[in-house]
């Protein structure tokens, strides 16, 4: 087996204090999950709904599951029961549906509006305006069954590392922006989902609290 708890514990050496770590273990089999579980780390990150009903079922019932892909409208009844972030709400469609199947679950789900910074046009994403546009216009305030805990996004796909200080920072004036302006007395909203296996280590120079990593510790996909 891939050596996940030496990797992981490289990864988590890195780490300064108040930055977490969600370990990306979609294509991972659960033996994989299971040895970084061992090893204390509890939050993993799925993008497959599928994938992580099964998971979810035959693993710890204490692990934090994140939904971090493009999340559909129709997929969220599923994981609505159990998730505890999702990662990417990238429209106020989608918000309002994770509210809908929380309420219908009794719970409050955590979320994080997905910023598009990058200069890709494939990802997903509020640009700027757009996420001050939803927030501004309110209609979030009357969701009692989600919560806001703060941004994410996706840096560009490159070497150059001036570019992806620039786009972190870009998102780290963004959030201070956003708390001020509507989530100063909202300690929830403290979430800077920046950084993965390539990039994360700007990332936290850049203030990131949360990093999605996978590859540097499960390695190659195995399915």
């Amino acid at each position: 087996m891939y050596d996940v708890k030496g990797q992981l514990k490289k990864v988590l050496d890195t780490l300064p204090d108040g930055v977490r770590l969600v370990a990306i273990s979609k294509y991972h089999p659960n033996e994989y999950i299971e040895a970084a579980y061992a090893e204390g780390q509890r939050i993993f990150g799925e993008s497959h709904e599928q994938e992580l009903r099964q998971k979810h079922t035959s693993l710890p019932q204490d692990i934090e599951w994140h939904f971090i892909g493009h999340l559909q409208t129709n997929k969220v009844k599923y994981i609505a029961p159990y998730v505890t972030m999702v990662e990417a709400v990238d429209s106020l469609k989608l918000l309002k549906e994770i509210d809908k199947q929380a309420e219908r679950c009794g719970r409050v789900i955590d979320v994080l509006l997905e910023l598009h910074i990058a200069e890709e046009s494939t990802k997903y994403g509020l640009r700027l305006d757009e996420c001050r546009q939803l927030l501004s216009d309110g209609e979030w305030r009357q969701m009692k069954h989600v919560r806001i805990c703060g941004l994410m996004m996706m840096a560009s796909l490159t070497d150059d590392q001036e570019q992806l200080r620039r786009e972190f920072l870009t998102a780290a004036d963004f959030f201070d922006e956003v708390k001020q302006q509507y989530f100063a007395d909202a300690p929830w909203f403290r979430e800077r989902s920046w950084g993965m296996s390539d990039d994360y280590t700007v990332a936290v120079e850049c203030r990131s609290t949360m990093v999605r990593i996978g590859t540097m510790i499960f390695g190659p996909r195995v399915y």
